[in-house]
């Protein structure tokens, strides 16, 4: 919130001094200084922790990136898009400190705000298809592959949902894991002397 303050004093104090120039008539600096408003007023439509958070996976180096996405704190300040983006990247970086319903709240309001490229709604679906599976949801998380499959149109995750796909076929049911839950997990048996 106080970057979004300070953001907002520099774009008017820029403004107003560019307005200035261009009243003395120092034309030359005024339209020179054009460019370093217009820097500050775009600042508004994309965060920096963003946009280093996305270099950084880029690059492969997912803990930096990690570090960059949770300083975002105020998502909802941000364009539609970029929220959308933001939420995204906390419920796939953070799905261990989170937890499953938390993780999957947070993906959920990423698609329903928008992601850009159906590569990244592939790989939002694709995750929720993940947590689904593993609270038991088995047909929702078939129909979030399935969804995922069709959206990935460069084919670049086929062999993560084929993956996904054969680790369905074995996994238990809600029913089988209910029951294992009651009974206190699998019990090993005891060894015949």
């Amino acid at each position: 919130m106080i970057g979004f303050i300070i953001r907002c004093a520099l774009a008017a104090t820029a403004l107003f001094f560019n307005v200035f120039l261009f009243v003395n008539g120092n034309w030359g600096w005024g339209i020179t200084f054009l460019f370093v408003t217009a820097i500050i007023v775009l600042s508004f439509f994309r965060n920096e922790n963003m946009i280093l958070a996305l270099n950084q996976m880029r690059l492969g180096n997912t803990d930096k990136a990690k570090v960059y996405i949770n300083k975002v704190t105020h998502p909802n300040l941000l364009p539609r898009n970029q929220h959308a983006y933001v939420l995204f990247l906390q419920a796939v970086m953070n799905t261990q400190e989170f937890g499953f319903a938390k993780s999957e709240q947070y993906l959920r309001k990423a698609l329903s705000l928008g992601l850009r490229t159906g590569q990244d709604n592939a790989v939002a679906r694709m995750h929720l298809a993940g947590i689904c599976l593993q609270t038991g949801r088995k047909s929702e998380a078939e129909k979030l592959l399935a969804e995922a499959k069709k959206m990935d149109s460069s084919g670049m995750m086929r062999e993560q949902i084929n993956m996904m796909q054969n680790q369905m076929k074995m996994a238990p049911s809600k029913n089988q894991m209910r029951m294992a839950q009651m009974m206190g997990g699998r019990k090993k048996m005891p060894r015949m002397k």
